[in-house]
């Protein structure tokens, strides 16, 4: 269905500019799709590669705290765990990706430091930390790239939408009126000519 707007020339030159804005933005957010769909397909696929590895790590990390558990017995592994802390620290960072700008996470991991002494030390409880720390910054890393895929895909979907408008609904709507505005200057057009015609053909019978 065409615009509500008066057929008239000026609105002619209008329409096919719109029309001609209409159809560049149309190709400009198919290219941005076309980008972002295929960042977001790279990040998933080392979303699926952090997810093995993850998976990988809890299948040796946690028969490692199991054997631990075993050697050293729950309560002197928890006098053990209890004066020991690590500083974990995160923050938002800006990340471009596909040509935008994304807010994302940055998780700064502390060094392994194994604060046992030489008395209570054993290798199993050595190996638990050193093992949960490797799982440990896999999550992080996982968390990271997790949250650009999801800002990936949000941003994917508000560039589909507006495509869908463009080609469904806006595009559309300004051809018909161009073709409405053009349709009723030409048949305006044409009578003009026919009345013309006419008054030429009388001012000539008049003359004899």
């Amino acid at each position: 269905m065409h615009e509500q707007i008066a057929p008239t020339k000026s609105n002619l030159i209008k329409t096919k500019q719109r029309l001609n804005t209409a159809l560049e933005g149309y190709d400009l957010l198919g290219q941005k799709r076309e980008i972002l769909v295929s960042e977001l397909m790279r990040k998933v696929e080392i979303v699926k590669i952090l997810e093995r590895d993850m998976d990988k790590r809890i299948e040796t990390a946690y028969p490692c705290l199991k054997r631990m558990l075993i050697v050293a017995g729950r309560e002197r592994a928890f006098k053990l765990g209890q004066n020991i802390s690590y500083r974990y620290e995160s923050k938002e960072k800006t990340v471009v990706t596909a040509g935008m700008k994304l807010p994302g996470l940055e998780f700064q991991m502390p060094s392994i430091d194994l604060k046992y002494s030489p008395v209570n030390s054993f290798a199993e409880c050595d190996e638990t930390v050193i093992e949960f720390f490797e799982l440990l910054k896999i999550c992080t890393e996982l968390a990271a790239i997790r949250t650009i895929v999801w800002r990936l895909a949000r941003e994917v979907k508000r560039t589909q939408r507006r495509v869908n408008a463009l080609e469904k609904m806006i595009i559309p709507a300004v051809r018909e009126t161009k073709t409405y505005i053009e349709a009723v200057l030409e048949e305006r057009e044409r009578d003009s000519f026919f009345t013309s015609k006419l008054l030429k053909k009388k001012e000539a019978s008049d003359l004899l």
